[in-house]
């Protein structure tokens, strides 16, 4: 079998910028356990409820959920353990200096393997307001609508 190359994803968190408004994003690698890896390797897992933190000068990923593994044994992991974040020195300051200021998160947003090892991809959001989320809807509509009439017009 041929060995892939590249990022193959495993999940991603499709709600993160319809709640978060995105400003900047990074890559961290995952602490994990031998059948957390093999769970994730079936592609099971879910970051939808999940964010990150930094305590005490490490960064650490929150309620994410890798079910157990299938064939896993009496030391199979916790589905829900917390989970430390491989980052630079540099990143784990700017992401607490970034989520001191009210209303600001770190979300993952994307699950992924990349060169065989797992990483999580990381946003500096600001939680949106309802009616932002409203004017995001209506854009989202009315981009809909205008490309609905420009293919009927080229069919004419």
């Amino acid at each position: 079998m041929a060995k892939r190359s590249g990022a193959d994803t495993i999940v991603t968190n499709r709600r993160a910028r319809f709640d978060y408004d995105i400003t900047e994003t990074m890559e961290a690698g995952l602490v994990l356990t031998g059948t957390e890896v093999k769970s994730l390797r079936g592609g099971k897992a879910s970051i939808a409820e999940a964010f990150a933190t930094v305590r005490r000068g490490e960064a650490w990923l929150v309620q994410a959920h890798i079910p157990e593994y299938d064939f896993g044994n009496r030391h199979n992991h916790d589905p829900t353990r917390q989970r430390k974040l491989l980052l630079h020195r540099s990143q784990i300051e700017q992401c607490e200096k970034f989520t001191q200021e009210q209303g600001r998160t770190l979300v993952p947003m994307k699950l992924y393997w990349k060169d065989g090892r797992a990483k999580l991809l990381i946003g500096l959001g600001k939680g949106k307001a309802r009616h932002d989320k409203r004017a995001d809807i209506a854009k989202r509509d009315a981009d809909r609508d205008i490309q609905r009439a420009l293919r009927e017009r080229q069919k004419a």
